[in-house]
């Protein structure tokens, strides 16, 4: 199946079909969008134009001087199945039909002849009514929004697939904006042939994607998918943010993308089974795929907290305790120690409060004895770096060493954030350690973490 689909991930040419010389037109954006960045061979087709930004322009696709791997379709939606079977006939492998006007509008007909078309030429189809790829590392981009209106990530480890092509363009904004990249995204609109379970499946052999995030309202063959996520997800993480949960939820979804939303406690129950981590918010869709891209599962639910603003560390512990989680008392070995490598003002408890007196070295005896502790699974570290006696790179220094050390899931919540600061949340992040602005965030981040290995525990078993 993977291989199936290797002609939309890994092209080494593509045919924009629906070329057009009108810079506000879809098919000019796209055009102009592989030229700038797509490292093989590009072919306009539009029978109207010698050439296009100054490419060849062919009349048709049976014109092409050589069948492609890739066409990228925006032309009217009457006209799509013949156009997929012109593909066909001329031996390109797959479609990217960005149209709109098929079930999402109630022309489920028109959509039903262009699945058959595919069918019958030996195309595999994404789409109709969608936005397109975007694969980053090899300058992909059939996204029909300029870059200069849609900003996009660089190179990253997670693959974000959505139903939902406006849900996709403010994720690659908010991506982009925090600095964070992905490995592709694919909206896949209407899903005519390729689907969630063939998407997870080829990304699932993708050795640049380490966790699969998808946005979906409705599912076209719910055992399918979880087959697919079954066999997936002991190996690599999948994260699904399920829309439509609600009554009128589930009516909008129909009027949106012509899906079925169903019965969301069954749809609870099959992620549930089949080891996806499902969220609730766009927040906690993209925490969690970042921690789960970052971190080791933890063994178990319990998390040690480490502050030195008190008020954070009863927030911690309520949002820690809201998600599933558990914050024990500490054990009297690892009291002990606390007791002996701190000044004896300090409270030792779990949450460690090191005070508006803490240094970045008490951080680093707290963190040491609390990751060595057989009751603590997770360490939730929390900075206000505006004391006096704390600094940033130090502070930084020692997380990281303890992270190698110990080995243990560490997620940061950065309270202050200076240039420094923003500096060393940086460093943190690329070497693996999650900055949260939040502990709500962070408890979110950490509870993902925690479900990923509890409900994947039993698929691995079965293997």
């Amino acid at each position: 199946m993977a291989g199936e689909l290797a002609a939309f991930f890994e092209p080494e040419s593509i045919a924009v079909v629906g070329a057009s010389r009108s810079p506000e037109k879809l098919g000019h954006v796209v055009l102009r969008q592989l030229l700038e960045g797509f490292r093989g061979r590009v072919y306009p087709v539009n029978p109207k134009a010698e050439e296009i930004l100054g490419v060849r322009c062919y009349p048709s696709v049976a014109d092409l001087p050589e069948p492609v791997d890739l066409a990228v379709v925006v032309v009217p939606a009457p006209v799509t199945p013949r156009v997929v079977e012109d593909c066909g006939r001329r031996g390109v492998k797959a479609a990217i039909v960005i149209s709109g006007g098929f079930s999402e509008v109630g022309n489920e007909e028109l959509e039903r002849e262009l699945r058959e078309a595919a069918k019958r030429s030996g195309v595999r189809l994404i789409g109709p009514n969608c936005m397109g790829m975007y694969r980053p590392s090899v300058g992909l981009d059939t996204l029909f929004t300029p870059s200069d209106r849609l900003p996009r990530p660089g190179p990253g480890d997670v693959a974000i697939l959505t139903q939902s092509g406006s849900f996709g363009g403010a994720i690659l904004t908010w991506l982009a904006m925090e600095g964070r990249g992905i490995s592709a995204f694919v909206s896949y609109g209407n899903r005519a042939d390729v689907d969630e379970a063939d998407l997870l499946r080829y990304f699932a052999e993708d050795p640049e994607t380490r966790v699969i995030a998808i946005y979906v309202e409705g599912l076209r063959d719910g055992r399918r998918f979880m087959e697919a996520a079954r066999e997936v997800t002991p190996s690599k993480p999948v994260v699904v943010f399920k829309a439509g949960r609600s009554q009128r939820g589930a009516r909008a979804v129909r009027s949106h993308t012509g899906s079925l939303a169903g019965s969301d406690a069954a749809y609870e129950a099959a992620f549930k089974q089949c080891g996806v981590v499902r969220t609730y918010s766009t927040e906690e869709f993209l925490d969690a795929s970042r921690a789960l891209a970052r971190l080791p599962p933890p063994r178990g639910p319990r998390v040690g907290i480490i502050t030195n603003g008190g008020g954070y560390g009863v927030i911690a512990v309520d949002a820690l305790e809201e998600r599933g989680m558990e914050v024990p008392e500490l054990d009297e070995d690892t009291a002990k120690r606390l007791r002996e490598r701190l000044p004896p003002f300090y409270p030792v408890g779990n949450p460690l409060d090191l005070t508006g007196s803490s240094t970045p070295e008490q951080y680093l005896a707290g963190m040491m004895e609390m990751a060595r502790s057989d009751v603590i699974d997770a360490l939730i570290v929390m900075a206000l770096y505006s004391v006096p006696l704390m600094e940033p790179r130090r502070t930084t220094d020692y997380i990281l060493q303890v992270l190698r050390d110990y080995g243990k899931p560490i997620v940061v919540v950065s309270l202050d954030v200076t240039p420094e600061v923003a500096r060393e949340n940086a460093r943190l992040e690329a070497e693996g350690v999650p900055v949260f602005p939040s502990p709500e965030r962070a408890a979110s981040a950490l509870a993902a973490l925690w479900r990923y290995a509890r409900l994947t525990e039993p698929l691995r078993l079965r293997r």
